[in-house]
């Protein structure tokens, strides 16, 4: 078994009722077996990234413990987006959905496989991610990158809203 490590997991949507879907998303996290929930940021209102043709984001990050080794919790995070209605179509990316989880931070752990990489190879450039990832872990390091405060320090936060 994996010893328990320190996961950051970013939590997005913006169909339907996002917020809700994120409360819930994290009830359906905190009951799975290996993970628990150990702290969650504020919520935050963005505007879409990458397609800005869609409806904002409620966006947030999750602190968790697990046991369970990258993959898998990779893995879980995919189960439970397609539990809230998500279907993954090959090759669209960043387009409006019910309910997105990302894998941001394993530990210290660099990941490089296919399809799963960790850091999130965004993360450092995504105020989005990144506000609320401080929420939960102020002095969270990017493995390559350094300080997430760095991070953001040098993005445009202006049109992100805590709710």
């Amino acid at each position: 078994m994996t010893p328990v490590v320190q996961a950051c997991v970013g939590l997005g949507a913006n169909l339907g009722d996002a917020a809700d879907t994120l409360r819930k998303a994290l009830d359906a996290l905190e009951r799975r077996e290996h993970t628990a929930v150990r702290a969650v940021s504020r919520f935050y209102r963005t505007p879409a990234w990458g397609r800005e043709d869609q409806p904002d984001f409620i966006n947030a990050v999750a602190l968790l413990d697990t046991s369970l080794a990258p993959r898998a919790l990779l893995d879980l995070l995919l189960t439970v987006e397609a539990e809230f209605g998500r279907h993954r179509v090959e090759g669209e990316r960043w387009g409006p959905r019910t309910l997105d989880l990302d894998l941001l931070l394993y530990g210290d752990a660099v990941i490089d496989e296919p399809g799963l990489r960790v850091p999130h190879p965004h993360l450092h450039e995504r105020a989005f991610a990144l506000v609320p990832l401080l929420d939960v872990l102020p002095a969270a390091r990017i493995p390559g990158y350094g300080a997430a405060q760095d991070a953001v320090s040098a993005l445009e936060m202006s049109n992100i809203h805590p709710l």
